[in-house]
């Protein structure tokens, strides 16, 4: 059901039962765009305290569900004030992980993850595997998580991952993306449309990076000047390019023309399948929910999928192969899993520059 109604919020012509569900939707709606209203109203006149870090806290978030890039636009980020020899902090809710995210969690003190992504979460995971030196802490609580580490390890810089929401603590610098070809989908709020909040909130942030996910970039950069003349915001567009496909134990890259079935559990996937075409020939893809917690059960499933076409190279995302590497060991191999890596190509310089 989510897969479905994810798919109608950025269904360009729906179908007039499909108009009928997104109208009830919006009244079911309604008192979350009420209490989401009122609450940034409150902070907005500052009614509401927001907590004031002594760190320099960067914000890097969304307006919308599912996923834009936010995770290796993160890493980048993380990537460049290391290289200035800052200490880096990202902190993370810890969706989908089975630590309780009631108290903070180091998942990473900047020598890789402690955690397997089934127990952490695979974002945190991900980010603590492939950003060595930066600490990566996990809560549900922001603030509780920010004075753990504060006293723990005395941050430079704290990235709050997904934190634009997130408006009980103060940010020096916050960052939105926006994905260049889904945009706002059907410009509703949850559960009707794939909003957070209402668009005009986006004017809070203090840089907007529009994410391309496509080989071609014309549209993107004509985008970024829609947006900076109606927003009248700083625009920044960060290219998402694909490297290679590599089997998640040995590391082997898979031949180009490789037919090849995909799978993924994560918010917008076609971006993803679109990425596999250009090296691949892709015969058949199956999707789980956003954060999907694999078992064995699915991966004998997309096993015996993948056999049924007659192929035997299975390519998933990193995100989701952090989760399925101890599930695989367990289960007979017929088939050989692959990951794309994904790189984000984006002045960070310029747009971490305040």
């Amino acid at each position: 059901m989510k897969l479905f109604i994810s798919k109608l919020h950025y269904k360009k012509n729906p179908s007039i039962a499909e108009k009928i569900l997104t109208a009830l939707l919006r009244f079911i709606g309604f008192p979350y765009l009420v209490i989401t209203n009122i609450r940034n109203q409150l902070y907005d006149k500052r009614l509401l305290p927001a907590y004031n870090s002594k760190s320099f806290v960067i914000s890097i978030g969304n307006i919308t569900t599912g996923g834009v890039g936010k995770t290796p636009f993160t890493l980048e980020v993380a990537k460049y004030y290391l290289s200035l020899n800052k200490r880096v902090a990202i902190l993370s809710r810890g969706y989908g992980a089975k630590l309780s995210n009631k108290e903070p969690h180091v998942i990473s003190d900047g020598s890789g993850s402690m955690f397997n992504a089934s127990i952490a979460g695979d974002e945190p995971v991900w980010l603590a595997n492939n950003c060595k030196g930066a600490i990566v802490v996990t809560c549900a609580s922001r603030i509780k998580a920010e004075k753990f580490i504060r006293d723990k390890y005395n941050p430079d810089i704290i990235i709050l991952d997904d934190g634009f929401q997130h408006r009980k603590m103060k940010r020096d610098l916050d960052i939105v993306l926006i994905d260049a070809k889904n945009k706002f989908g059907n410009k509703q709020v949850l559960p009707a449309g794939p909003l957070r909040e209402k668009l005009s909130n986006i004017r809070r942030a203090d840089k907007i990076v529009v994410v391309n996910k496509n080989i071609e970039a014309n549209n993107a950069l004509k985008y970024c000047d829609h947006l900076k003349e109606k927003i009248k915001k700083d625009i920044y567009m960060c290219k998402l390019v694909p490297e290679n496909a590599y089997e998640v134990f040995t590391g082997e890259q898979l031949r180009p023309n490789t037919r090849i079935m995909a799978f993924s559990a994560i918010g917008q996937p076609e971006s993803f399948y679109e990425f596999l075409k250009i090296d691949y020939k892709l015969i058949a893809v199956l999707d789980f929910e956003d954060h999907h917690g694999y078992d064995k059960e699915d991966i004998i499933k997309i096993i015996n999928f993948a056999q049924e076409e007659g192929i035997d190279s299975i390519v998933t995302t990193e995100k989701d192969a952090v989760k399925l590497v101890d599930i695989i060991r367990d289960v007979e191999m017929p088939v050989k899993f692959y990951a794309l890596k994904l790189k984000a190509y984006v002045d960070i310089k310029d747009v971490c520059g305040v």
